[in-house]
């Protein structure tokens, strides 16, 4: 949250790594702050879930990341989108350094796809899930909220389907 005495009435919201900057005029009360955070959260999610990132794009993401959380050690082959993968959120085969997300992952929140791209690349480093895998992906701050993320999707997925239901 950064306040500007300089802002007189627009509010705008930008992501800098990891964190979420929302600037706000000077004036605001705290519940106007707090609604606004609110409001600019989610603006800032529907903008992320309507950007589809190239496969060239997912390859320079997976880099950053692999620096960032992993010392630039996991250096994938290739990294892509592909299309059959309906029950995997992502696969890596280390023997060839390939990184392969699902399409399903588009238009999901940045965060959801960085989690499943640190998840493919931490795979590079330790193939199975031991403990020392879990430990490589406790640097990402957000594991635990894409997990669920996941979950909730894989969840919904199952829930029934009412004919003549209408969504709103």
């Amino acid at each position: 949250m950064r306040r500007s005495a300089r802002r007189r009435r627009t509010v705008s919201a930008y992501r800098e790594g990891d964190r979420t900057v929302v600037l706000i005029p000077a004036r605001m009360s705290e519940a106007e702050e707090q609604r606004w955070v609110s409001v600019m959260l989610d603006k800032l999610a529907a903008q992320e879930s309507k950007r589809v990132l190239g496969d060239a794009e997912l390859a320079e993401r997976a880099e950053r990341l692999s620096g960032q959380y992993f010392e630039g050690r996991a250096r994938p082959a290739s990294v892509r989108w592909v299309t059959n993968q309906n029950t995997r959120w992502g696969s890596c085969t280390p023997s060839e350094g390939s990184i392969r997300l699902s399409h399903r992952l588009q238009g999901m929140p940045e965060y959801v796809v960085d989690y499943v791209l640190l998840h493919e690349l931490a795979h590079l480093l330790v193939p199975g899930h031991g403990p020392r895998f879990w430990r490589l992906l406790e640097a990402y701050p957000r594991t635990e909220r894409a997990r669920g993320y996941l979950e909730g999707v894989v969840a919904a997925d199952r829930l029934p389907h009412v004919p003549g239901a209408r969504s709103e």
